[in-house]
């Protein structure tokens, strides 16, 4: 091989890691999870966010108040990120819950056997529900910790990953929409 061969080799090979580079690291994706990072709101087309044959961790049935702004987190006790973000969520549970126009739903496919010990060890006091059902399109993942807040059937916050549920753009979030109710 030449000379010049190789320059010009060498100079494809620049040209290609450049754009592997930029197409990894530099260009946006086009997609939700750009709107999750900061929690912005998310447009969800979907009617059909809310939950049936969702349980109480005593195995009784629970609806979903259509009608309420809806924070509802996907969990399991075994999950490290899950875990990290669930003193903010209380806090932020805390902060709602005896609002009338809020509900809260921490989801999980565990049972209430493997459930119970760790809100027990872990001291929280927040509204656990069991899931074990498909998910509808609009909230279904293989990710967790998932987080939603809905209302009147569209999402208007998707967040996949840990997060600081009691941030103050969150509950500017939340306040905004509850005088718009």
């Amino acid at each position: 091989m030449n000379a010049n061969t190789r320059k010009f080799f060498l100079i494809v090979l620049l040209i290609v890691a450049a754009a592997a580079v930029y197409y990894s690291f530099v260009k946006p994706i086009d997609n939700k999870e750009n709107n999750v990072a900061g929690a912005l709101p998310v447009p969800a087309e979907n009617s059909s966010v809310y939950l049936s044959e969702l349980r109480d961790l005593e195995g009784k049935p629970v609806a979903m108040d259509e009608n309420k702004l809806v924070f509802l987190n996907v969990w399991a006790t075994w999950c490290g990120p899950c875990n990290m973000e669930m003193p903010g969520i209380q806090k932020l549970y805390d902060k709602y819950k005896t609002h009338e126009k809020v509900s809260f739903y921490i989801i999980s496919d565990e049972d209430a056997e493997t459930v119970n010990p760790f809100i027990a060890r872990k001291g929280y006091n927040l509204p656990f529900y069991q899931f074990a059902g498909a998910y509808p399109p609009a909230l279904d993942g293989n990710a967790i910790p998932r987080t939603y807040i809905i209302y009147k059937g569209k999402i208007l916050v998707e967040e996949v990953g840990a997060s600081q549920w009691d941030r103050p753009e969150i509950v500017d979030l939340i306040e905004k929409q509850l005088a718009e109710i």
